[in-house]
C-alpha cells in the first residue's frame, strides 16, 4: 500500500480505519435484505445458446482463469452488469454523442 498516492483526505481515512476507527452499521435486517437480493441476483433460471469467435472465447477463458472463476460464471456477470446498466460501452457512447451533435 505504501506506493499508492492519496491526498490528504484518503490519508486520514486510511489512518482511521488502520486504527479501528469504522464500525459496521449493518443490521440483521439489512443484511437478510441484501443476501435476499444477491440470491435473486445470482438466481440461474434461464439458459441460453450463443456463438462467438474462437478468439473472444479463448480471451475469455483467460480472463476467468486470471480472476480464479469458471468462464460461464464470467460471462454471466458481464452481462448482468450490462444488463442493470453498470457496464456500458465506451465506443457506443462516444458514436451515439457524435451522432447527436451532427443532428443539432
Amino acid at each position: 500500500m505504501s506506493d499508492l498516492k492519496l491526498n490528504k483526505e484518503e490519508k486520514e481515512i486510511l489512518k482511521d480505519f488502520e486504527a479501528g476507527e469504522f464500525k459496521s452499521v449493518l443490521t440483521p435486517k439489512r443484511k437478510k435484505m441484501l443476501q435476499s437480493i444477491a440470491e435473486e441476483t445470482f438466481k440461474k433460471d434461464k439458459r441460453i445458446n450463443i456463438r462467438i469467435s474462437s478468439r473472444d472465447l479463448e480471451s475469455l477463458q483467460r480472463r476467468a482463469l486470471e480472476e480464479g472463476i469458471p468462464y460461464q460464471t464470467l460471462v454471466s456477470s458481464v452481462l448482468h452488469k450490462y444488463a442493470s446498466g453498470s457496464l456500458y460501452d465506451l465506443m457506443a457512447n462516444k458514436a451515439f454523442k457524435r451522432t447527436q451533435k451532427t443532428r443539432h
